[in-house]
């Protein structure tokens, strides 16, 4: 877990001299070659042993190891949510984590989503946007994926605070980081598929999604509308599908990108 934040704190730092044609993307030659390595370790080892475990164990089995680890995240999420002001939510998340911890036995089952005590999805990144932190320049992340300057340090944090990294003996721990991120990769199989066939860049089409997704999710689904161009450090994008406006550059947002947002961050 140590060698995983330096090498986050590495990307963060790196001071590089790389341009790239979207000003939200400023490193974007390097983050192609992140994207690359990423890529090909997924095609020789995350893929074939999501797809050997997703043949192996039964949905109903996976499904469980889902809700126990979505029922830990639970926690982090409430505590972002106090952070956010959000408190009503807050309480929602940790009674979330009482009810399925008890009653759900460790979580493995959702009794409080059959209650109608609604899931939902913060962490550190989107913390800082709240609070009015700016994107600053779009990130791949060795092993990690899509990010930002913003998220990247929302992504340290959030794995500092992740519940599973108290967990000893560490004989225990790392088997049980290994299935959650096993069962997670399970899961985006199918959208990693339409992934690939949603755009001959896929590098772009997943640059695009991501920041729009990570956009909606700070506004909770209702992103206010921009009318003014923004700096590399300043509010999120666009979410109109152009390309210009009087010269000035506009992300493009895939039409279908709702397919596939799954995909664009482990």
């Amino acid at each position: 877990m140590k060698r995983l934040l330096a090498i986050v704190a590495l990307v963060l730092s790196a001071g590089c001299a790389t341009t790239g044609s979207d000003p939200r993307d400023p490193y974007e030659a390097l983050n192609r070659d992140f994207y690359a390595f990423n890529d090909a370790f997924d095609q020789d080892i995350g893929r074939p042993v999501a797809t050997a475990y997703r043949n192996l164990v039964h949905e109903e089995i996976r499904g469980r190891v889902r809700n126990f680890f979505a029922n830990l995240g639970d926690l982090l999420i409430g505590v972002n949510n106090f952070l956010q002001g959000k408190f009503e939510d807050g309480v929602l998340d940790w009674t979330r984590f009482a009810f399925n911890s008890t009653f759900g036995l460790l979580g493995i089952h959702d009794v409080a989503s059959d209650m109608g005590i609604e899931k939902h999805n913060e962490d550190f990144g989107q913390t800082f946007g709240r609070w009015g932190a700016g994107d600053g320049p779009y990130l791949v992340l060795p092993f990690l994926g899509s990010s930002t300057v913003r998220d990247g340090a929302g992504t340290v944090l959030d794995a500092y605070f992740d519940p599973l990294s108290e967990v000893r003996p560490i004989d225990l721990r790392n088997p049980l980081i290994v299935l959650r991120l096993t069962n997670t990769r399970a899961d985006l199989l199918e959208a990693s598929r339409l992934l690939e066939q949603a755009a001959l860049d896929r590098y772009v089409f997943q640059r695009d999604a991501y920041l729009q997704r990570r956009r909606s999710l700070i506004h909770d689904g209702r992103p206010p509308r921009e009318t003014e161009p923004r700096s590399s450090l300043g509010p999120a994008v666009n979410p109109e599908p152009l390309s210009s406006v009087n010269g000035t550059y506009l992300p493009r947002v895939p039409r279908n990108y709702e397919a596939v947002l799954a995909a664009t961050r482990p």
